[in-house]
Formats: C-alpha cells, structure tokens, sequence
C-alpha cells in the first residue's frame, strides 16, 4: 500500500533543519525517515503496527518499534525528541486526543509535532457526498474505510489548542486546479478555498 512507501518530501520540507532527534508514528516502510536522515544530521525513531512494514523500516532507521502508539509509551518514557511526526495517522485513532496529549510529554524543549491529515471538505469528495447522497468507503484516500476521523481546518486546529498545542502554521497540500474548483473559489469570493486541499499539514508546538 502507498502508505507504507511514500517518503513525503513534501512534508520532510517543514521539518526543522536544527532537528537532531525525530520520531516518525505509522513510519511505514521508513522513506520519510530515511529522507531525514539523508538530509539532516539526526537520529530518527519509527514506530509501526503492521509487521512487514517495520521489518522494512529497521533497515532505514535507527530504532523502531512494532507497535501502536498508545503500547509504546512505555518504551519511549525517557527519550524526547525535537520533533514528532503523523504523517497520516491521527485520523486512524480512536483517541487522537489522547495521542496528542502523551506526545507532548516526549518533546524535547521547543519540540515540534507535525502531522498531516486528510480534508473531509475536499471538494471532489465533498460533492460525490452531496449529489450520490451516500458515505461510501473506499480503500484509501479520504473515504479510507480505516478512518475513524475526519477533520476540517477548523476542527483540526481545535484539536491541537484543546490538548494544549499553539499551532504555528496550517499548510494545505496538493492543491487541485480544476475548472470546478476555480469556479467555485471565484463565485465564492475564496470562501470555499480550502475545499481545494485533499491534505492539511499542522505545524504545532506545546502552548505556553
């Protein structure tokens, strides 16, 4: 699955430089990670449920954990990292809340989550929901039938103040630039501009 094996370049960007401890959640095969450390001078950790998946990526990173997030919590207790990412993961938890909280916990001082999220406001699936009149699943993208979360840009940035993130930046990711979408922007007067973005990255820091 193209979960396991995208390196997301696009989102290694907003990694910062001065990172020298990373931790990747849903690390997949590792190619994120691996892109890191080709760029950068650090040490990055994945952790990763499928079992496959993290034979694969202990051939690319440093360390890393067949796990769920939620069981590795006691394995990561006295390490902290300059940055955590969730590169497509948050969605997936029954508690994202939760996760978000016991992340902070394993920041190192000006620690930086960053994480990206699917837009349940994207216009393509937003009007197949609108005009089909059904919420069908599919096996991947923003329908994705392991979804357990859908978030908008407003409901995502809430998520993070709620557990006691300030969030520095909102980016949205792959923008489409369809006709439909750039009559929709132009009719709208741009009120409708995010339902152009599949994907948000949040770039977020424990609030003071």
């Amino acid at each position: 699955m193209a979960y396991y094996t995208n390196a997301r370049p696009e989102i290694q960007e907003l990694v910062p430089s001065a990172s020298k401890s990373i931790l990747d959640v849903g690390c997949g095969e590792g190619l994120f990670g691996l892109g890191l450390k080709q760029k950068h001078d650090c040490i990055v950790w994945g952790i990763e449920p499928d079992t496959e998946a993290a034979a694969t990526a202990k051939k690319n990173l440093d360390k890393v954990l067949n796990s769920y997030f939620e069981n590795a919590i006691p394995f990561l207790e006295n390490k902290k990292f300059d940055t955590i990412c969730f590169n497509d993961v948050l969605e997936h938890m029954a508690d994202p809340w939760q996760c978000l909280r016991q992340a902070r916990n394993l920041l190192s001082n000006n620690g930086t989550i960053i994480a990206s999220l699917p837009n349940v406001l994207y216009y393509h699936s937003f009007f197949n929901i609108l005009i089909d009149k059904d919420w069908k699943y599919e096996q991947e993208g923003i329908m994705d039938k392991t979804h357990l979360r859908w978030f908008t840009q407003k409901s995502l940035r809430r998520m993070f103040e709620d557990c006691g993130y300030k969030v520095i930046c909102i980016k949205g990711l792959s923008p489409a630039k369809t006709i439909k979408m750039k009559i929709l922007s132009l009719i709208s007067f741009g009120y409708f501009d995010e339902m152009k973005y599949p994907q948000f990255a949040v770039i977020a820091k424990p609030g003071v």
